[in-house]
């Protein structure tokens, strides 16, 4: 077995403690890249933190294809010339000084932090491939570069900055991101596309005790629109909800502001614009009965993707999930990942499952023995002897 536990779980539990809350994650990136270029692995950051204003770029660590003396074909990777795992640095809150406990088979924080294995159990997994690649020389590869973004938690956008170089590269190329619930051998290859909406309404202040007839409520307004809206679970595959809130003033006072935020997902695209459209009426109608001014500013947070399930780079993916005996499950998510981003611009992306549980909360967990099979995978995927 190729696969070093120990260092693993040392691996992991070194990661986590590190605090890498979105735009924070320039210690992560500086220790990431000293292991990898330990390993010889060619090591750059890219200049993403200009447009995300992190403290440091994506990390972008490139491997070269095993000696052709070893017998490496690309066709022993079903054609593929080049394979690309992702994972991101960046935590939720609160992150600052996690102390992971190892009890039962279980890592856990000891309570008061979330765990960080959202997504650090991803970038432990890819640190210990490095470390076994290094250590077996021998064993066959095609160029591998492993991608760790920036600011994934909040908008996907080291995803969305990674220089133009690596995201020419990955076009039609397979990409595995380590971001997905559910135990390793679940293979995500669908998710929706996110359109969200900025809503300002103007209305009119006035006493509210004294001349309330003479104002415009645009809280009034605002809550007049959302009843329009069809909200909630739409279909099987579409979503619409109201965020946040927010506006007035004072309680005798007729609330002259509103502000409104909320978003629409579906895995179909018509169906997404159809929602956006409905939402966006309903502001716009509910302002002209109430006379008020209503702003509303749409954007596209990212595509959706999915892949058939027989396409190549999914059947590969089950085939060595199999061989080293991984239960595997195919899904589609309601959630998005730098997998839409990475499918949009061209790759053949799908998110795998790390076996994270309880995510974003003071009670996140992960089984030791899913953060193995997690690395065991990576190997697999990444070579052609399994290493198992």
């Amino acid at each position: 077995m190729l696969i070093n536990e120990q260092r693993l779980l040392q691996t992991f539990c070194e990661l986590v403690r590190i605090a890498s809350p979105s735009c924070y994650e320039a210690a992560v990136a500086s220790y990431c890249q000293q292991v990898l270029q330990e390993q010889r692995w060619q090591v750059s950051i890219d200049d993403s933190a200009v447009i995300t204003g992190s403290d440091t770029g994506n990390l972008i660590a490139t491997l070269p294809a095993s000696d052709a003396a070893f017998g490496f074909s690309v066709e022993a990777f079903g054609g593929f010339k080049e394979l690309f795992f992702s994972a991101h640095m960046d935590t939720v809150v609160p992150a600052e000084g996690i102390k992971p406990v190892v009890k039962d088979g279980i890592i856990r924080s000891v309570g008061d932090t979330i765990l960080g294995g959202d997504d650090k159990a991803g970038i432990a997994a890819l640190l210990e491939l490095a470390y076994v690649l290094a250590d077996n020389p021998n064993i066959k590869h095609p160029q591998i570069t492993l991608i760790f973004s920036v600011q994934e938690e909040i908008g996907l956008n080291g995803a969305k900055a990674l220089d133009a170089q690596t995201v020419m590269r990955m076009k039609g190329q397979p990409c595995f991101v380590l971001d997905a619930g559910g135990k390793p051998g679940t293979i995500v290859n669908g998710a929706p596309y996110q359109l969200s909406f900025f809503a300002k309404i103007i209305g009119k202040a006035a006493h509210a005790g004294i001349a309330p007839e003479q104002g415009i409520s645009a809280i009034e307004c605002a809550s007049s629109a959302i009843a329009r809206m069809r909200l909630g679970r739409l279909d099987n595959q579409t979503t619409a909800n109201v965020g946040t809130i927010s506006g007035g003033m004072a309680n005798n006072i007729v609330a002259e502001e509103c502000v409104l935020t909320g978003e629409c997902r579906s895995h179909e695209e018509a169906r997404a614009e159809m929602v956006k459209q409905q939402l966006h009426d309903s502001i716009i109608a509910s302002g002209k009965d109430f006379a008020a001014e209503t702003i509303v500013k749409w954007e596209e947070n990212y595509k959706g993707f999915f892949m058939p399930n027989d396409h190549p780079v999914l059947e590969y993916c089950l085939s060595k999930a199999k061989l080293i005996g991984l239960k595997t499950f195919v899904e589609v998510s309601g959630g998005g990942a730098d997998t839409n981003i990475y499918a949009a611009n061209g790759a053949c992306a799908l998110s795998l499952g790390t076996g994270m549980s309880k995510i974003h909360t003071t009670d996140e967990e992960l089984a030791v023995s899913d953060l193995n099979d997690l690395a065991r995978y990576c190997l697999a995927l990444a070579t052609y002897d399994l290493g198992h």
